[in-house]
């Protein structure tokens, strides 16, 4: 089956879905009211951008290959898995970065994206990073709450808070940027003591968000974190393909993820939580990179793809910058291309059907 059969199918599987349950969707053809996404580098589409910080995707060669070519923030060349999700969704414009003008108004309707590139579980790193923490995140979103009951009427913004679809990518900045490269940490903390840390982090905003009226969120496993190809020359020691021991750090951290969340849901009434398991299906096109139609899974696309582990290295200036993303799985040496966005899309599509019933 080809990838354009295979979305279409997917968003036949969700109609029926949805008309079976007899959802509301505000008055419109969108599957859910409004998305609302928090998180990092993976997820932010602009929200750094107003930060002071080095960790931002605002200008070319990002966004090269996205509407217009402009760069908005992403850290990618063109559409994140988020992105590609809400357009499976029916959405057919993107909820806007929360700290971005586009803020405001019928905007905020169809949800906010709070995510910010170097942020993540643990506080204290995304705090040096100047991020935006994960309670920071749900603070905006409690903001963002007094500013729907004011556009469309507390009843109206009850059912859209209750109804929409909630997403969270956390945990590759913590251990990649923050942990590995942490001397004072990795001496303190073994891989599996830290990663109760997080688990704790995540407990505590999946808690938080519930508070606030989230019901239905999907969260991101950690992806093979020595697949990167930031990971493999910073961590590899010319070790050949992935770095075995971060990939098994990161299963390791996916099974307490998946575990807490389940405690999670046993423990909060009516809430669903899915973790998405982003792990296999790039570990998979990582390992056989030609039967996704991708040539190169070693390097990134932009600049060398191998040392750009924030953006500085990755800019209008760099050199050797390919000319075909579509055949890179990632684009700079910490972000998938838009061509490897889409196959984790449609992993996360098949995997959120729970969302939405």
């Amino acid at each position: 089956m080809g990838s354009q059969t295979m979305r279409a199918a997917l968003f036949m599987v969700f109609v029926f879905a949805f008309v079976i349950i007899g959802g509301n969707a505000q008055e419109s053809t969108t599957l859910v009211p409004a998305i609302f996404t928090f998180g990092d580098s993976a997820v932010d589409v602009g929200n750094n951008d107003y930060l002071p910080t080095i960790f931002k995707a605002n200008y070319p060669p990002y966004g090269r290959d996205f509407k217009n070519h402009q760069a908005t923030g992403r850290f990618c060349n063109g559409k994140l898995a988020t992105d590609i999700t809400a357009d499976t969704l029916g959405f057919t414009t993107y909820p806007p970065a929360y700290l971005s003008p586009q803020a405001s108004g019928k905007n905020l309707l169809i949800g906010a994206n709070f995510a910010s590139a170097a942020s993540g579980y643990d506080e204290k790193a995304a705090y040096l990073n100047h991020a935006i923490t994960l309670p920071q995140q749900l603070q905006y979103f409690k903001e963002y709450q007094g500013k729907l009951n004011k556009i469309a009427g507390s009843k109206k913004a009850a059912t859209i808070i209750k109804g929409a679809l909630y997403l969270l990518s956390a945990g590759s900045s913590d251990f990649v940027q923050n942990y590995y490269v942490n001397p004072f940490l990795n001496k303190l903390y073994t891989p599996d003591q830290y990663g109760d840390i997080l688990v704790g982090a995540f407990t505590s905003f999946i808690t938080g968000v519930y508070g606030l009226g989230a019901r239905k969120i999907g969260v991101t496993s950690l992806p093979p974190l020595g697949c990167l190809p930031a990971a493999r020359t910073l961590f590899g020691f010319h070790e050949p393909g992935c770095v075995a021991r971060l990939n098994t750090d990161a299963q390791a951290f996916n099974k307490k993820i998946n575990n807490a969340a389940n405690t999670l849901q046993k423990k909060l009434p009516g809430l669903t939580v899915v973790i998405f398991d982003i792990y296999k299906p790039l570990f998979d096109v990582v390992k056989s990179p030609s039967n996704y139609g991708f040539a190169e899974a070693r390097r990134g696309c932009c600049g060398t793809g191998i040392v750009e582990t924030t953006s500085l290295l990755c800019n209008p200036k760099s050199i050797g910058t390919c000319a075909n993303a579509t055949q890179y799985v990632f684009w700079d040496s910490v972000h998938p291309s838009e061509a490897a966005n889409q196959v984790l899309a449609d992993a996360l599509l098949v995997q959120g059907i729970g969302l939405i019933s």
